[in-house]
């Protein structure tokens, strides 16, 4: 009986995870084909390098990269800014509060990440533009900074989750032996707790910077959307804004429609390198 539920469990699982990898093959192929034809007209070089975006030109001029180093430089700072708030709190959780508090405290924080992204956006434009113009002086707000702080708060519940159950598993494992040899909690933090919880940290940091690559909506709202070189305090454009902002404008079967699913397919492939870095320094270095 209970033989023949596990083998039709095991067998739905499977059925699951083929269906989801055929979905994911399909998403691939399609986004590819839609993508190649731009290079058809347009050379890989030139759309990745040369650096000025006016597809409606009299002669269309494609190129993504500003939008590419807008991408990661959002990415990056919101991360680094992220980061040690993160595993901050991942620590004042787990290791400060006591067990009623942190009950309270922890769903609080993972509601933060089911806040729409419009929502992070609204308060980036009332609250991180305005002040930069009002407070700064800034001639405008919107800027690179203005996006990695917005999207540094919209990635914090992924980082501090992530460190949070490992954080709470090795204090389980060692807290009764810490405190029998006299070992202080602030001790016991710098020299178990962080140097075991890097593994997780470093699955946090990727979590986060992918989550960050692709928001759209939050980033659009707030970083000015010109597709120039991005500067910190100065305007820029994302990957996912770009497409957000052009697509509904853009011409079935035009030039421009299949820039935006090729810009599309860079980000995807950017991800998948991200991945693919940060999987080969988790195995083969030692963290």
């Amino acid at each position: 009986m209970y033989k023949k539920l596990d083998d039709i469990f095991t067998f739905i699982i499977k059925c699951f995870t083929f269906f989801s990898i055929v979905m994911l093959s399909f998403i691939i192929i399609f986004i590819t084909r839609e993508s190649i034809v731009v290079f058809e007209k347009v050379s890989l070089i030139d759309f990745l390098f040369k650096g000025e975006w006016n597809p409606l030109g009299q002669i269309p001029i494609i190129s993504i990269f500003p939008m590419i180093l807008a991408t990661i430089y959002v990415s990056l700072l919101a991360v680094i800014i992220a980061l040690p708030i993160g595993v901050g709190a991942a620590i004042f959780l787990t290791s400060v509060l006591n067990l009623k508090v942190r009950k309270i405290l922890k769903p609080s924080i993972a509601i933060l990440a089911g806040i729409p992204s419009v929502v992070y956006g609204l308060i980036g434009l009332l609250v991180i533009v305005k002040f930069f113009e009002d407070s700064l002086n800034f001639s405008s707000g919107e800027s690179v900074l203005a996006g990695g702080i917005l999207l540094s708060i919209m990635i914090l519940p992924y980082i501090i989750s992530t460190c949070d159950e490992s954080m709470i598993k090795i204090i389980n494992q060692y807290k009764l032996t810490s405190q029998g040899l006299g070992v202080s909690k602030w001790h016991m933090i710098r020299y178990l707790i962080l140097p075991a919880s890097k593994k997780s940290i470093f699955a946090g940091v990727i979590l986060a910077l992918a989550r960050s690559m692709g928001e759209t909506m939050a980033v659009m709202m707030v970083t000015g959307n010109s597709p120039i070189f991005p500067k910190l305090l100065g305007k820029a454009q994302t990957i996912p804004a770009l497409i957000a902002l052009e697509m509904g404008g853009a011409g079935v079967g035009s030039l421009h429609y299949h820039a935006l699913f090729a810009a599309g397919f860079v980000l995807m492939m950017i991800l998948f390198l991200v991945n693919i870095i940060f999987y080969y320094i988790k195995n083969n270095i030692d963290i």
